[in-house]
């Protein structure tokens, strides 16, 4: 037996939709969910949130007529079960009650502000079930957002010690404030960026990630699984895609130097160069360079030679929690 669900993840950049077939718990944790649609816009939702504390009006009004369109396209895909889950920037923001109540009103359901652990928690199981079974475990998973990063370490043993009967089990997990968007914001000023940009975003960054292996046992894992735009591109571009084809990247696992060298590229390049890349969305080119130092931070930090790239995420982890 399956359920149709709708997930939706909105984050400090973009806004997703998953509308999804998943099958029930009896299942178990092998069963996948069959992808209905899957929709993503850019909104920019935490535009200056790391500079003013406060959800800008028109990035809340860009968010309500995305979220408006999801809404028209789950009532027509007959969804019965619908969970919107926000993160960083709403999390953040002294104003988070407007957009809640925005949300309310134009999906009808209430958005759940989920913490970052449980952010965490969610793009853990969407990113592992399914994984290769040669992909070696422990598990890092990173999920380099636009605010925010979360760490998640854990493995796909039956009998969670979290008590969850879908074979999943975290070990540890957390969230920091290194994003994209936070990054860009907060240190990368010009386009290109300044080497003194650059080293001020790097030593921020790695600080960070320092704080979050101390936290997670990261550096004792077998594979790093990493999720979100900033790391799909960079390995879409060190593969060299003509074009940006999920098919392709999902799954895919790229080298440190290869990451390193996208890396510095991006950074070379002024926003409108970035555009070059043909796997380059339009909305993500001002900030990606950021998110792959996060990227090429984290493998440094961690001692990974090699990333495995997941197009499946906190979005997938969203629809599996609706199972029934």
């Amino acid at each position: 037996m399956t359920t149709r669900v709708a997930a939706i993840d909105c984050g400090t950049n973009s806004i997703r939709l998953l509308v999804a077939d998943v099958p029930d718990l009896a299942a178990g944790p092998s069963a996948s969910l069959v992808d209905v649609a899957r929709r993503m816009e850019i909104v920019r939702l935490g535009q200056g949130v790391d500079r003013t504390g406060r959800l800008a009006p028109e990035a809340i009004e860009r968010t309500r007529v995305a979220l408006a369109g999801y809404a028209a396209e789950i009532a027509e895909l007959g969804a019965e079960r619908v969970r919107m889950c926000a993160t960083s920037a709403s999390r953040d923001a002294s104003n988070a009650d407007e957009f809640r109540a925005m949300v309310r009103e134009t999906l009808g359901v209430a958005p759940e502000v989920v913490t970052g652990e449980e952010e965490a928690r969610l793009s853990f199981t969407g990113a592992v079930r399914g994984l290769a079974a040669d992909a070696r475990s422990p598990y890092l998973v990173v999920d380099i957002g636009g605010g925010s990063t979360e760490f998640v370490v854990g493995d796909r043993t039956s009998g969670s010690a979290t008590g969850d009967s879908s074979g999943i089990r975290v070990d540890a997990a957390i969230s920091v404030d290194i994003g994209c968007v936070r990054m860009t914001e907060r240190h990368l000023h010009d386009d290109p960026p300044t080497a003194a940009q650059v080293a001020a975003a790097e030593t921020d960054i790695a600080a960070a990630v320092d704080r979050a292996l101390g936290a997670v046992p990261g550096r004792e894992a077998a594979t790093l699984v990493g999720l979100a735009g900033s790391v799909t591109t960079v390995v879409a571009i060190a593969l060299g895609l003509e074009s940006y084809q999920p098919d392709r990247i999902h799954h895919a696992r790229v080298s440190y130097d290869e990451v390193a060298k996208v890396t510095e590229d991006l950074l070379s390049r002024s926003s409108a160069r970035r555009m070059e890349y043909p796997v380059m969305h339009p909305g993500r080119a001002d900030v990606i360079a950021a998110g792959a130092l996060v990227l090429r931070v984290i493998m440094e930090r961690a001692g990974m030679s090699s990333v495995v790239a997941s197009e499946h995420d906190i979005l997938d982890g969203i629809a599996y929690s609706l199972m029934v």
